[in-house]
């Protein structure tokens, strides 16, 4: 009913014309409401005589390991939709530049075209056609107003703009500046006005933002999945932290790190910007050395035994395996995959999946499908930019975060590939 519900405001919105974000809780469906607005669209442009003729295609834009994924999701409940995939992932690079001569010829007959956030910065020919709607999946992409992609998006011609996404505020309430720079421009004013209005409210006690709030409300569409009256099946989130003592090797590297950055902040010449940097390296110094010794050193080694993290592992993953259950484990360190792949197995008794950004996008389908089969191989280690965000991996009841993110926002959309609708443990 939620969806249903959630379908409804999308048309009634793009009725209006108005910006829409659908921030559903991760997992909740954002996909099959939006196919189901295509859906509704089509059908209208399909009948005799509409009564307003309306632009066919609507642009959809994703991270690029969605696009299976939303391929998969549109066979399945929208196979009636008619569309072109603007990446070479799935369409040859010829069809492509064809495709860019004469956009408006080729996609007559399209509903549909779906491109990811990089190749939204290198078709230009995007910008020159008049969508019906254009999309936005994990638009938290387009926090940063400043970057290409965010600028390439707003540069869009089109009659309905919608964002789709978790965490509409990922990091800071200049986030939700730039989504909406994007839906409606101009509601929240320029970025230096909202960042004083920003300012001025801070030094409010009490109902700081409650102008905001009321402002963007309509705009907004948000459902919880702990919301027992959204979702009544979903079993409950168990979280813990598990402590891991440093082996003799990681604590001489780690006091040896911390009299470097000592002596190189007592320098007069370092201040500033340097001295944030200084900081900043250091701190990832520290999340490597705590990981394992061969990540900061570089020999490649990483024998488990010098890590109280890989050690901690197996003893987390030696129950796992013996419940015959599944782990998600992720670690922001594409180079580290590799070594906890390696270690896993050997707990396990069998090999497993990696996924990071090199991973190539055609083939981060087979591996989810792969992990999702009964009788799949029980863990799949992920980088948390490659693998944190879109992908349905509910065979996974365990999730292990190897390393911290700066970011709970963040952790929490890599923790919901598991905890989403068809979690039934």
């Amino acid at each position: 009913p939620y969806q249903r519900q959630g379908a409804h405001w999308l048309w009634f919105m793009n009725r209006l014309g108005l910006g829409a974000c659908l921030a559903d809780d991760m997992g909740l469906g954002k996909t099959i409401q939006v196919l189901s607005l295509l859906l509704v669209l089509k059908r209208r442009r399909t009948q005799p005589q509409p009564a307003v003729r309306e632009s066919r295609a609507s642009l959809l834009i994703v991270p690029a390991s969605l696009i299976a994924n939303w391929k998969a999701e549109i066979q399945k409940f929208a196979p009636s939709l008619s569309v072109f995939y603007a990446h070479p992932a799935e369409t040859p690079n010829e069809e492509l530049t064809k495709t860019g001569k004469d956009p408006a010829r080729m996609l007559e007959r399209t509903d549909l075209v779906i491109t990811s956030y990089s190749m939204a910065i290198r078709l230009t020919w995007l910008k020159e056609v008049n969508w019906s709607l254009a999309i936005l999946d994990e638009a938290q992409a387009i926090k940063n107003p400043g970057a290409r992609q965010s600028r390439a998006v707003r540069e869009l011609r089109c009659r309905h703009r919608i964002a789709l996404s978790g965490t509409p505020i990922e990091n800071r309430l200049s986030d939700l500046w730039s989504l909406f720079d994007f839906l409606c421009p101009g509601l929240l004013g320029g970025a230096r006005e909202f960042a004083a209005f920003l300012k001025s409210r801070s030094q409010t006690d009490q109902n700081q933002f409650t102008p905001l709030r009321r402002l963007v409300r309509p705009y907004i569409l948000r459902r919880l999945k702990t919301d027992k009256r959204i979702i009544t099946d979903l079993p409950d989130k168990t979280e813990m932290t598990a402590f891991c003592p440093l082996t003799r090797r990681q604590a001489a590297l780690y006091q040896q790190a911390v009299a470097d950055l000592a002596e190189r902040l007592e320098s007069p010449e370092v201040e500033g910007i340097q001295r944030r940097g200084i900081i900043l390296a250091f701190l990832t110094r520290f999340k490597q050395i705590c990981n394992h010794p061969s990540q900061w050193l570089g020999d490649g080694v990483y024998a488990p035994a010098e890590s109280g993290k890989f050690n901690r592992l197996r003893e987390l993953c030696d129950e796992i395996a013996s419940r015959q259950e599944k782990v998600l484990v992720f670690t922001q360190y594409r180079e580290i995959t590799d070594p906890l792949a390696r270690h896993l197995a050997g707990v396990f008794g069998q090999a497993g999946l990696i996924l990071h950004g090199g991973v190539p996008v055609g083939k981060r389908k087979e591996l989810v499908d792969a992990f999702q089969r009964d009788g799949g191989p029980p863990f799949f280690v992920l980088s948390l930019k490659a693998g944190g965000t879109g992908l349905n991996l509910t065979a996974a009841s365990h999730v292990i975060h190897f390393d911290r993110w700066w970011n709970p926002a963040v952790e929490n959309q890599a923790t919901d590939r598991a905890f989403r609708i068809g979690q039934k443990r």
